[in-house]
């Protein structure tokens, strides 16, 4: 492992001091080898964008890598450049005195198999062609991208993970790593997921794949960069962001409160104009979105989701977790009704039933499925105790 291999936050003593991991800078993993999906179909190479905070200590045993969730990405925490407004997206959790302390630990996220930041998926260059993928490229499991961030792992120099952790679909991926790598996994911190998803939760994605597919800028996933079908993507984002917040979280932010001057809602009548505050906010949201996210990424990721399922078809739960070596903690959110605190429940009572070293938490909040990624200081305690909990 060479020093261009790895990304180390370069961190002022002032943004030490501030627990701040300070300025980053993402790398690419370039994997020569051919990958061969769940599905049976190969790619030639792929290249995964990921970033690192901290530094690995002499025995390559301090590394914690995170998994993201749907609209996550490599960029975790710290800023790309000083005068960036907005921090990575679990910036809260990770830097010096942080609970992933990277005075302590070696800290690890990458975007995705099958992502558009950076990541090889739908959107990259098929090689054998020179055109971008689009749906040609093959089927995705969960199950392919942890496999592609074990290689990713492993060229780190990294054999043993003190930990894996995500929430939502990154709580999937950390599940699925302490299945298919017990040998690699330590510790897994699984939050506000599933073993598989509900009905509900599939009827969401369903709809959200319904606008974007419907949208005829889509042209069967055929499109270029720069003309996707952006108004389906932007409701599609809209509609899920809503299952991610709490009715108690959005009246207490918006309420019924209406703009003070009319918005526009491109070509409909002004009656129809954005009137309400949380309307406009939902807009944002979609529009954002749009800015940085890929359409066809959004289908693939979702549809994996949909077909994640720990349960299979011919054994109790529990069976899933026989493999796994890894002490557990699974984290449940009161306010979650996407991926609620009983699904959790289920996942850590059947790791107990399996033998496994698991501990199930619950954490009060009014903020919805998003809990997890937003300041908590039950959580923080929760994942300060955990880590501290590893004999050494």
């Amino acid at each position: 492992m060479t020093d261009d291999d790895t990304a180390v936050a370069t961190t002022s003593k002032t943004a030490a001091e501030e627990g701040d991991v300070g300025v980053v800078r993402p790398q690419d993993f370039v994997c020569r080898e051919p990958f061969t999906f769940d599905c049976g179909a190969e790619i030639p190479e792929f290249t995964l964008r990921y970033e690192t905070y901290g530094q690995l200590n002499a025995a390559h045993t301090n590394a914690i890598f995170i998994c993201h969730a749907l609209s996550g990405d490599h960029h975790c925490a710290g800023r790309h450049a000083p005068e960036d407004r907005k921090p990575g997206w679990w910036d809260n959790i990770i830097g010096p005195g942080k609970p992933f302390d990277t005075r302590k630990y070696f800290v690890i996220c990458a975007n995705g198999l099958g992502g558009c930041r950076g990541s090889t998926g739908p959107s990259s260059p098929n090689p054998r062609t020179g055109r971008r993928y689009n749906l040609d490229f093959p089927a995705l499991t969960i199950r392919d991208v942890v496999r592609a961030h074990a290689r990713l792992v492993k060229h780190l120099g990294v054999e043993s993970l003190a930990a894996v952790v995500g929430g939502s679909m990154g709580g999937m991926m950390a599940l699925q790593w302490a299945i298919d790598f017990p040998e690699m996994v330590r510790g897994v911190i699984s939050m506000a997921t599933t073993a598989r998803q509900s009905a509900q939760a599939i009827a969401f994605n369903a709809v959200g794949r319904s606008a974007i597919m419907q949208d005829p800028a889509w042209n069967q996933g055929d499109y270029e960069a720069d003309k996707g079908p952006n108004v389906g993507l932007a409701v599609a984002r809209m509609m899920a962001h809503i299952t991610y917040l709490s009715n108690k979280s959005l009246d207490s932010k918006f309420g019924r409160a209406k703009r003070e001057t009319g918005g526009n809602s491109g070509d409909a009548p002004g009656h129809f104009d954005v009137e309400f505050e949380v309307e406009s906010y939902l807009q944002h949201q979609g529009q954002s979105f749009v800015n940085r996210f890929d359409a066809n990424t959004y289908l693939y990721f979702t549809k994996a989701l949909d077909r994640f399922d720990l349960h299979g078809p011919d054994g109790p739960l529990e069976d899933a977790f026989k493999p796994m070596t890894a002490r557990a903690l699974v984290v449940g959110f009161t306010s979650d009704w996407l991926f609620p605190k009983e699904q959790n429940q289920e996942i850590a009572q059947a790791m107990l039933r399996a033998g496994k070293r698991a501990t199930y938490a619950e954490v009060t909040s009014d903020l919805g499925h998003d809990s997890f990624l937003l300041n908590s200081p039950d959580l923080y305690a929760l994942l300060r105790a955990f880590l501290a909990a590893e004999k050494t």
